[in-house]
């Protein structure tokens, strides 16, 4: 079983200033598009291969997957569902990275045993090679 990168899709799309907020279903796509190439090579401090898991809600819950990225959509809250995913992965195997910038989803996915990365992990500011 792998590791799986669980990425809170709503945080890492907020967290460049890019006009993602006038087509956010485009902006998640694009996002998971770019996820693909982490599911063979992961990210620092977690190499690949892994489960790469898209955590999508609202607007862009119509978002499917594609071969190397899991899309998990939720009517609900997806932080919620990220914290379920994280508790999940603890239970089941050899656990998770959640990436997000959220402070409070950090902490609840930490009691779990989780461990956490910025969204620059897998989404470098603009200008910044990766």
């Amino acid at each position: 079983m792998r590791i799986q990168l669980i990425v809170d899709a709503a945080n890492v799309v907020g967290s460049v200033p890019d006009g993602w907020w006038r087509d956010r279903r485009g902006a998640t796509e694009r996002l998971r598009d770019s996820l693909v190439p982490y599911a063979g090579r992961g990210i620092a401090g977690c190499p690949g291969p892994v489960e790469v898991v898209l955590v999508v809600e609202g607007a862009a819950r119509g978002v499917e997957s594609v071969p190397g990225v899991r899309v998990e959509p939720t009517d609900g809250s997806g932080d919620d569902r990220i914290v379920e995913l994280a508790a999940r992965a603890a239970a089941d195997g050899p656990g998770c990275v959640v990436v997000t910038a959220d402070r409070e989803l950090r902490r609840r996915v930490e009691e779990h045993g989780a461990r956490c990365a910025g969204p620059r992990a897998v989404r470098p500011l603009p200008g910044e090679d990766r």
